[in-house]
C-alpha cells in the first residue's frame, strides 16, 4: 500500500479552548501551526470548552467538553446537582468514545497540571484524567505538550493530576519548576523535557521604535483572587490587588503617561472597568484583544509593559518590550528569569504602588539594554521550540503509523 492510500492520521486537541482565555487559545494556535506545517495530511478536531469559537476561529470540527451545559455554574439546586453528577458519568463515556477515534491526542500547553488559580477536583482535573485513562485503555497516544505544573495541596486534585501525568504517553513542560513539581508528586520525569512556552512559536509582529519621549505603558490586569489554597482570603486578596494596581495606574497618569489596559481572559473585564472608573482620565484606555496576536501588537507598540497574566507576560517578552511582572505564581518568576528579567517581579498578592513605581522607573532606565537581552533570549527560545516540535513528531507520529498498520491488518 502506498502512502497515498493510507487513512490520514487522526489528531485530537483537548482542553479549555475557545472559552475566553487567550493564552490557552494561543497554545492551540501554535500546535495547529506545527501540524499544518509538518503534518499537513493530519485530520484534526477538538474536544474543548468552546467548540463554536474553536471551529469559527481555527476551522476545525469541535465537540463540547462537557455534556452538562451548566458545568461551570455553581450548583445550588437539586436539579443542578443531579445534572452535574450525571454529567460526570456521561462525560466518561463521551470522552472515551472521542479518544478512541484518534491516533494521537495533544493537550497544547496550558497549566493543566497546576492549581495556582481556584480549581475543584471534579472540574478540569477529572476531565484530564478521563482523557489520559481513555488513551491508555484504547492505545491512543496522549501528549501533554509544553504544559505547566505546580505543587498541589488538595489531595483529590493532586491524585487526579498525578495519575493523568502517569497515564500520558508523552510529557514536556514549559519550565523546570513544572517538571520538578511532577517529580515531587511521584511521576517519573527522567525522559521529560523542558521547552519555552508554546506561544513563543507564534509569529512576532514588528516592534515599534522607542520614541524619544516617554511613551505608552501597557498594564495587563487580571481578575485575581489568589490561588486554590486562598479561598478564605480571596476577596481580601482581590481588593488589595485592585487597589494597588489602580494606584499605580493613577501615578503613571499623573506623570503624563498614556496607559493601555490589557486583559487575557473574559473574566478580567470587570477589573478594567473598575480601574477606568477610579482613574477617570483620557490617558487610560482599554484594548479589545481577541488573540495573543492582538496582545503582541499592543505590547509591541508600548515603551514598557507591567502585567499579571502569564500570557500577557509571554506576549510582551516575545516582542522584546521591557516588562515588569505582577507575579501571582512561580511560573511567572521562572519565565522572567528565563528571559533575563528576574529582577523585575512584584508580588500580585501584595501590590505596593510606591515600590512598583520604583521598580518601573529602574526598568525604564535600562530599557535599551533589556531590549538587547530579550532579542537574544527570543532567538534561543525559537531554536528550542524547533527541537520541541521535532521531538513531538518522533514521539507521536511513528505511533500513529503503527496504529494505521494495525487497523489495515484487520
Amino acid at each position: 500500500m502506498t502512502p497515498a492510500d493510507r487513512t490520514p492520521v487522526r489528531v485530537g486537541v483537548f482542553g479549555l479552548l475557545g472559552s475566553g482565555n487567550l493564552g490557552n487559545d494561543g497554545s492551540l494556535e501554535a500546535v495547529l501551526g506545527y501540524l499544518r506545517a509538518e503534518h499537513p495530511g493530519a485530520v484534526v478536531d477538538a474536544l474543548c470548552g468552546g467548540p463554536e469559537v474553536v471551529t469559527a476561529r481555527y476551522g476545525i470540527p469541535a465537540t463540547r467538553l462537557h455534556w452538562y451545559r451548566g458545568e461551570y455554574r455553581t450548583a445550588s439546586r437539586a436539579g443542578a446537582i443531579v445534572g452535574k453528577g450525571l454529567g460526570k458519568l456521561v462525560d466518561a463515556v463521551r470522552t472515551a468514545a472521542w479518544v478512541r477515534r484518534h491516533d494521537v491526542v495533544i493537550v497544547p500547553g496550558m497549566g493543566v497540571l497546576e492549581a495556582t488559580l481556584p480549581l475543584r477536583p471534579w472540574g478540569f482535573p477529572y476531565s484530564l484524567f478521563l482523557l489520559c485513562a481513555s488513551g491508555r485503555l484504547f492505545g491512543t497516544r496522549v501528549a501533554l505538550v509544553g504544559v505547566g505544573a505546580a505543587p498541589i495541596g488538595n489531595r483529590p486534585t493532586r491524585a487526579l493530576v498525578r495519575w493523568s501525568a502517569r497515564l500520558a504517553g508523552y510529557r514536556s513542560y514549559r519550565d523546570a519548576l513544572s517538571r520538578d513539581a511532577m517529580r515531587a508528586m511521584g511521576v517519573d520525569t527522567a525522559r521529560d523535557k523542558v521547552y519555552p512556552d508554546l506561544a513563543f512559536a507564534l509569529p512576532t509582529p514588528p516592534a515599534s521604535a522607542p520614541s524619544g519621549s516617554p511613551g505608552p505603558v501597557c498594564v495587563g490586569v487580571m481578575d485575581f483572587h489568589g490561588g486554590n489554597d486562598d479561598r478564605a482570603r480571596a476577596e481580601e486578596i482581590h481588593r488589595r490587588y485592585l487597589d494597588g494596581t489602580t494606584r499605580f495606574v493613577r501615578a503613571l497618569v499623573e506623570d503624563g503617561r498614556p496607559v493601555r489596559l490589557l486583559t487575557g481572559d473574559e473574566c478580567d473585564r470587570p477589573v478594567v472597568a473598575a480601574i477606568l472608573d477610579a482613574v477617570d482620565s483620557p490617558l487610560v484606555t482599554a484594548a479589545e484583544a481577541a488573540s495573543l496576536a492582538d496582545l503582541m501588537k499592543e505590547t509591541a507598540a508600548a515603551d514598557t509593559v507591567v502585567a499579571t497574566r502569564y500570557h500577557n507576560l509571554v506576549c510582551a517578552l516575545k516582542v522584546g518590550t521591557p516588562t515588569l511582572a505582577l507575579s501571582y505564581a512561580a511560573k511567572s518568576d521562572a519565565l522572567m528569569d528565563r528571559m533575563g528579567l528576574a529582577a523585575y517581579c512584584h508580588p500580585a498578592r501584595e501590590v505596593d504602588a510606591g515600590q512598583l513605581l520604583e521598580q518601573f522607573r529602574t526598568l525604564e532606565k535600562r530599557s535599551a539594554e533589556l531590549r538587547r537581552t530579550l532579542t537574544e533570549r527570543n532567538l534561543t527560545a525559537a531554536r528550542q521550540l524547533e527541537d520541541q516540535f521535532t521531538a513531538l513528531t518522533a514521539a507521536l507520529f511513528p505511533a500513529a503509523d503503527h496504529a494505521h498498520a494495525l487497523r489495515e491488518a484487520k
